[in-house]
């Protein structure tokens, strides 16, 4: 956590290691050097030097956004998604993590505005990450139901610190399906929610604009008055 001229910058998203697994059956991220220190010595002058890294990683890894052409082949892609979706936007946190469903219903939001906000989803199953246990299919996801309420809200994004937003036994992915289709993306595999009031923060999200892509990792952070 770091101050900022507008409060304190809460860092949302989990670092991105060298063969790190973040979901069950997906490979790691493999980051290695184009161009070492040592190489680049003969191209320059005397006492000057880079490093020119490599990493070769699915789109899926860490702490990523998906946008509507991850499920849909004509939804806007990394290059098309509104960034105002994504950046500077007034923050929900929903905090379900005491409950003992594993699915996150309609209830979760009774009484909230999530019209024009980054809903952030807390369960706590951020605190598996790293370990066998998280990609669990015991983990909290949102229902159906909830999905078609909130993509009917319109909401400027949703996100989630569990291992997927669908419950991974349900091959419909009601979730991705309600949300992606209504133009919502969607944020998995966050972190540290519990660091967040409720309201009065601002998330910023934003991926690089890759054509033809429909996911990729974000820094995720909030600014926090």
């Amino acid at each position: 956590m770091t101050s900022h001229p507008r409060g304190r910058v809460v860092d949302l998203s989990h670092v991105v290691r060298h063969g790190m697994l973040t979901y069950p059956g997906l490979p790691g991220p493999e980051i290695g050097d184009y161009l070492t220190r040592e190489d680049s010595r003969g191209r320059y002058a005397p006492g000057t030097e880079f490093h020119i890294g490599r990493i070769t990683m699915v789109a899926n890894t860490g702490t990523y956004l998906d946008t509507p052409f991850h499920r849909l082949a004509d939804g806007e892609d990394l290059a098309q998604v509104d960034l105002s979706r994504l950046v500077d936007v007034p923050g929900l946190l929903v905090d379900v993590s005491g409950s003992p469903r594993r699915g996150i219903g309609p209830d979760a939001f009774e009484g909230h505005d999530v019209t024009g906000r980054a809903v952030l989803l807390r369960t706590g199953w951020d605190r598996h990450w790293g370990g066998p246990s998280y990609g669990d299919p015991g983990h909290p996801f949102l229902t159906a139901d909830a999905a078609a309420l909130l993509a009917d809200r319109r909401p400027a994004v949703v996100g989630i610190d569990s291992v997927n937003i669908d419950d991974m036994a349900d091959g419909l992915r009601p979730a991705h399906t309600a949300l992606l289709t209504a133009g919502v993306p969607i944020i998995e595999h966050l972190r540290g929610l519990d660091r967040l009031p409720h309201t009065g923060f601002r998330l910023h999200a934003a991926p690089v604009a890759v054509s033809g892509m429909g996911t990729f990792p974000v820094r995720a952070y909030a600014l926090v008055p």
